[in-house]
């Protein structure tokens, strides 16, 4: 379960990678360290001076001399290029955090992410009992995640992250304090989370906006406008070409319904729950979304449309991207996904049509005026330092810094205009080039332990939603992403934040439990095929009722205690 939520989220940022140079994103990452080469540093770095200052404010100095070293571990992947000359351990950003911090970066050892090689490598590493590296950057198995914290080699990092992460670093944690359950154990908060741009893939309706005006059709706010548009989408030959070729809704639930394009999980939304995710109930408990009430009526609306031709009848075997092609073939005429579409692959649209229209619209209300959407967490890796890390408060000084100055840069700041000259920001004729063109395409916050630099959740949809307002780009921050930004995905991100009350967040984010290990597998098959033949028609919709008993009996109430359990374990042990 938590694997498919990492996968998930790592196609919208490598997406968006392409797209805002600011925030290139790298999503099949990790990071790793190992002990100090040199730990007698002569100015060892007060707790005040490894902490920041406020926000928009210079954060103190803060050097080793002689310079110690910090060894780390993360997969590398292919995305990440490096000019002739450099390499992982000898490049742009280790020369200056080495200039700036007097802290020399080292992996520990190097491999790729591709293929499994990091991971098969970083367990062989645990079962020999080799030396761990004093940081350990991950993104991926969470599987893993769990086996490093389970060896009992990494320290409280909660604590550590207590005493001296800065202000803007701690507000940005803040945001969103669950981000840290997925790494507690016995109320400890052994890995730090790695914080990443908030509802980057909540969904938001695309819709044909050409089909729309040729058919006089309004802006769909309930279920029941929707069926009027998908149904004139399906009925009334709205490319013109004479033939019944058309349909409503790009949906493919081959990876199932709640996904991160061609989604179908906010049909559910609209009955008030989210399904393959765990959700909170009114009495504070989580409940397992597929098997509630509101299901059985998303699934008996599902066959409905079906039933009409609203739905392509591939969708059970279409994958997301597979889905979303029909939408851009001119085949459908909505398509429900993330606020960056326009980038990757909605412009193909007018690849096949250059009239074609698209705009993003709010997700609909079902019958009792609930709206729900599947969200985005505010974390998209972790960290974990060695017990044995020497000076830990060296890594918090570099990534203080990293917040402070890189997350919102300031005009005037050391990185107005991006992390290196020369790599994501070049000089010509006096302006600043920041696109690929210009640059190379070079991404040097790639080459940091985070993979990022450092990212404050709520900032960029903040962003998209001010410069979709029309207000002018005054930051850094702010000019770059306008640079980057279109017109329809500013208006999507927009809509996006108009409906963040709508979020149904998944609540489990825990290692998988007992039961899950032996049961999950029967269970998740169980409930495909329940959906499957329910919504194409081949089982009526009350054999919902007969899933749910067999899924209750078959291990799901077990795992609802045992996630009931880890949920007051961690919401009743983060500080």
């Amino acid at each position: 379960m938590q694997l498919k939520e990492q996968k998930r989220k790592w196609l919208p940022t490598m997406v968006l990678a392409g797209v805002i140079s600011l925030t290139a994103i790298t999503s099949a990452c990790g990071n790793n360290n190992n002990a100090p080469d040199n730990t007698n540093a002569s100015q060892e770095p007060s707790n005040a001076a490894a902490g920041s200052t406020n926000a928009g404010t210079e954060a103190k100095d803060v050097k080793f001399d002689p310079p110690i070293t910090i060894t780390y571990l993360r997969p590398w992947g292919p995305d990440v290029t490096f000019k002739s000359g450099e390499d992982q351990d000898n490049n742009v950003h280790t020369k200056w955090a080495l200039d700036k911090f007097g802290i020399q970066l080292k992996n520990q050892w190097i491999a790729p992410s591709t293929n499994n090689a990091f991971e098969t490598k970083l367990r062989l590493s645990l079962a020999t009992n080799e030396k761990m590296p004093d940081i350990i950057s991950y993104r991926g198995d969470f599987t893993l995640v769990r086996e490093l914290i389970d060896s009992g080699r990494f320290i409280d990092a909660g604590e550590l992250f207590d005493k001296y992460a800065g202000q803007v670093w701690k507000d940005a944690m803040n945001e969103d304090p669950t981000v840290w359950y997925p790494y507690m154990e016995d109320g400890k908060r052994i890995g730090i989370p790695i914080l990443d741009y908030a509802y980057n893939g909540d969904p938001v309706m695309w819709i044909r906006e050409d089909w729309m005006q040729k058919l006089g059709l309004a802006a769909p706010k309930t279920l029941d406008d929707l069926e009027k548009v998908m149904d004139a989408f399906t009925n009334q030959d709205p490319d013109g070409n004479g033939k019944k070729d058309t349909y409503g809704l790009a949906i493919g639930f081959k990876n199932w319904i709640n996904t991160w394009m061609s989604d179908a999980g906010w049909i559910f939304g609209a009955y008030g729950t989210m399904p393959n995710q765990w959700n909170k109930t009114a009495d504070g408990t989580l409940e397992y979304g597929s098997v509630s009430a509101g299901s059985k009526q998303a699934l008996a609306t599902l066959q409905s449309w079906m039933s009409k031709g609203y739905l392509p009848t591939e969708a059970g075997l279409y994958d997301e991207t597979k889905a979303a092609e029909d939408f851009t073939a001119g085949k459908a005429g909505i398509v429900v996904g993330p606020h960056w579409m326009p980038a990757w692959p909605l412009e193909d649209v007018k690849k096949n049509n250059k009239d074609a229209q698209y705009k993003a619209y709010p997700l609909p209300a079902g019958p009792d005026g609930k709206v729900g959407r599947h969200g985005t967490s505010n974390s998209n890796g972790v960290v974990l330092i060695n017990a044995e890390m020497e000076h830990p408060e060296a890594f918090f000084a570099y990534q203080n810094y990293l917040f402070e100055q890189y997350a919102n840069p300031q005009v005037g700041g050391e990185f107005e205009n991006g992390l290196a000259e020369g790599y994501d920001w070049v000089m010509v004729d006096g302006q600043v080039k920041t696109d690929a063109a210009s640059t190379g395409g070079f991404a040097p916050e790639k080459y940091t332990i985070t993979f990022d630099g450092a990212r404050i959740p709520s900032l960029n949809m903040q962003v998209l939603s001010k410069l979709a307002n029309g207000e002018e780009a005054t930051t850094p921050f702010e000019k770059k992403l306008k640079l980057s930004s279109s017109q329809p995905l500013l208006e999507a991100a927009k809509v996006v934040q108009e409906q963040k009350d709508s979020v149904l967040p998944q609540m489990f984010t825990g290692a998988p439990t007992k039961t899950m290990q032996t049961s999950n597998d029967i269970l998740a098959k169980m409930e495909k095929d329940t959906f499957s033949q329910i919504i194409y028609g081949k089982a009526p919709v009350d054999s919902f009722d007969k899933f749910v008993e067999k899924w209750k009996t078959s291990g799901g109430d077990k795992i609802t205690q045992e996630v009931n359990e880890w949920y007051q374990s961690v919401s009743g042990g983060t500080k």
